[in-house]
């Protein structure tokens, strides 16, 4: 029964790092990248958008990122939602396409990003340790019911905890690349 419970868990760890680096994908490292933008809603006839559904968005220089909306009539609904969302651009907009200039980071401003990484990186670990109390619980559970004897419900916990910090480490792995792209100069 408990090998269902560390089957059920493992997927669940990783999803949480699969999040982690689609978090840190859409933090800013002063050179252009469309995951920037991807994921901005834009308010398109009524519903909240994805912008990637509305326009091809590219990086023609890199510190350059150029989003052409399949609908002009969408131009000022896509700037509206750039300068409401967190990224910190300013959205120039040139009659057909929206052109989004990425200024060089300062020193302060990458130690910023940083603190940001750590952050997200801290919040990652922490949804993987409420995973792994969930799934001991269940398993000392299940060897308070019986259903379990003490030493398959020791090695369950064991296994447990390798898997554990098997994915606390890719977090760190994922959080480390992103740091030392944001500190990249």
């Amino acid at each position: 029964m408990s090998s269902l419970v560390l089957g059920a868990i493992e997927p669940k760890m990783t999803r949480a790092v699969e999040i982690l680096e689609r978090d840190l994908q859409g933090i800013r490292t002063g050179r252009a990248s469309t995951a920037l933008v991807e994921r901005i809603h834009v308010e398109y006839y009524g519903t909240s958008t994805p912008l990637n559904q509305l326009a091809g968005i590219s990086v023609p220089e890199p510190h350059q990122i150029v989003i052409q909306p399949w609908d002009r009539s969408v131009l000022g609904a896509i700037e509206k939602a750039i300068l409401k969302s967190d990224v910190g651009l300013t959205p120039n907009v040139d009659g057909t396409v929206v052109r989004l200039n990425i200024p060089q980071l300062t020193e302060e401003r990458r130690r910023d990003i940083v603190k940001v990484v750590h952050r997200r990186m801290e919040e990652a670990r922490v949804e993987i340790r409420n995973l792994r109390r969930e799934a001991a619980d269940a398993i000392k559970k299940e060897e308070r019911d019986g259903e379990l004897g003490t030493d398959e419900a020791h090695r369950e916990l064991e296994v447990l905890q390798k898997v554990t910090d098997r994915q606390i480490a890719e977090v760190d792995k994922v959080g480390g690349a992103k740091e030392r792209e944001v500190l990249e100069v």
